[in-house]
């Protein structure tokens, strides 16, 4: 079903044919979608086009009950345009991963002149490096993404992948997840074991491009292998991964989770989704109680201190270690251009603050360590992990928020011109 609409600025403003019709049809449809009309502004037309094309596909998606909802401005009634424009389909395969759907994503996969390969949710490792360097070079930009879902935490990667020919997708629930703007198949079932098979079939016949990608991620690791930060939360986390072991590890969001790209060489746990910081200390504690390995939690000043009730749980035990980076604010808006102009940055966005955490943890019986320097980083970070405790130990490190970004930045610097 499609019905036409007068737009949503005029509704209840007494204007003629005008009512509420998106979600009208309530649960006798499963799917409605209302389009936004696009505007006259290249650039929010091509992403609202986008977002039309997307949203139509998702009500086709839903098979035979669906409900589109189309605004139209006046005129109602101009017939100039000659002929609609070709758009771009997404076709939808339903729980349907057999051999032969198996065989035919992998075959496109490898006939493909540079496929690649992207796993979300969260680690995509060194990649932010990678496309910093590669930038807009045609040799690198792949013209079939196989994607298998989650979140990623680059939007460097993200408007990197844009520039592909085509994504496919494959995740369990069937979901359209368009993040990158140009999906045309969406297949529901295990990604993870079509990744294996790929992979498998990878080592059996290697692609070049594939190959070419593999050696630029070697290259970078190495260098993030060489580089040796000077006091910071980078150094930090870097010293932290150089020793943690056998540990299940934590990294909460924004800062915490970028600087785990460049330095983890493990899975992690985050909670990515829609990008909050608060809850990533809940769930690391909640996770420890239930677990009888080491469990880890890399976490923020403002993260940590949003969540610091997680620790009034009485069944914490000497399992959970807690590497919190204090900078005095939520540093990673020091990193956004522009922001530097407004007044409000450090006190309303930022939320900068002189607050630490030694009261919190004498309250709820956690063992309490604090690093200023490199010297007691190092220490500290030896004392977390090795220490025998039987309640939560808690290392904070303190580190000036200019001196980080100024880090930040030199990283990168040395890996574009390296």
């Amino acid at each position: 079903m499609i019905s036409a609409d007068r737009p949503a600025a005029w509704i209840d403003q007494l204007d003629g044919q005008t009512m509420p019709q998106p979600d009208a049809l309530g649960r006798f449809v499963r799917k409605a979608v209302s389009l936004p009309e696009p505007s006259f502004d290249k650039l929010r037309n091509r992403e609202e086009c986008w977002y039309c094309n997307r949203l139509v596909n998702e009500a086709i998606i839903a098979a035979q009950q669906g409900h589109i909802n189309v605004p139209i401005t006046e005129p109602l009634f101009d017939y100039s345009v000659a002929s609609l424009p070709e758009e771009r389909k997404i076709s939808f395969a339903a729980a349907d991963m057999s051999p032969a759907t198996l065989s035919h994503i992998t075959r496109m996969f490898l006939q493909a002149k540079r496929p690649l390969l992207i796993s979300g949710q969260p680690m995509n490792p060194l990649f932010d490096e990678a496309v910093s360097l590669v930038g807009d070079d045609e040799a690198y930009i792949p013209d079939f993404v196989l994607y298998i879902g989650g979140s990623i935490v680059s939007k460097r990667l993200k408007r990197f992948l844009r520039k592909a020919k085509e994504t496919w997708v494959v995740n369990a629930s069937g979901e359209v997840n368009d993040t990158f703007m140009n999906l045309t198949h969406i297949f529901q079932g295990d990604g993870e074991a079509v990744a294996d098979h790929i992979r498998f079939m990878m080592v059996m016949e290697p692609h070049p491009f594939m190959q070419k990608w593999d050696e630029l991620l070697s290259r970078i690791r190495q260098q993030a292998d060489a580089y040796e930060p000077a006091y910071s939360q980078m150094a930090a986390v870097k010293y932290f991964e150089r020793y943690v072991g056998e540990a299940q590890v934590h990294y909460a969001n924004s800062t915490s989770i970028r600087l785990a790209n460049s330095f983890a060489k493990h899975p992690v746990w985050c909670n990515r989704g829609v990008n909050g910081i608060e809850g990533s200390l809940s769930t690391a504690a909640g996770f420890s109680v239930v677990s009888d390995d080491r469990v880890c939690c890399v976490i923020g000043d403002l993260s940590f201190f949003y969540d610091q009730n997680a620790l009034w749980n009485q069944n914490l035990r000497g399992n959970l270690r807690i590497l919190l980076l204090n900078n005095g604010r939520g540093g990673i808006f020091n990193m956004l251009p522009g922001l530097e102009q407004s007044p409000a940055r450090d006190a309303f966005v930022a939320a900068a603050h002189h607050t630490n955490a030694e009261g919190i943890c004498q309250q709820n019986d956690v063992v309490y360590l604090s690093a200023s320097d490199m010297p007691q980083l190092r220490a500290g970070i030896d004392t977390l992990l090795n220490i025998e405790s039987d309640r939560p130990v808690l290392l904070e490190v303190f580190t000036d928020a200019a001196a980080d970004e100024q880090i930040y930045r030199e990283y990168y610097k040395d890996i574009v011109t390296d």
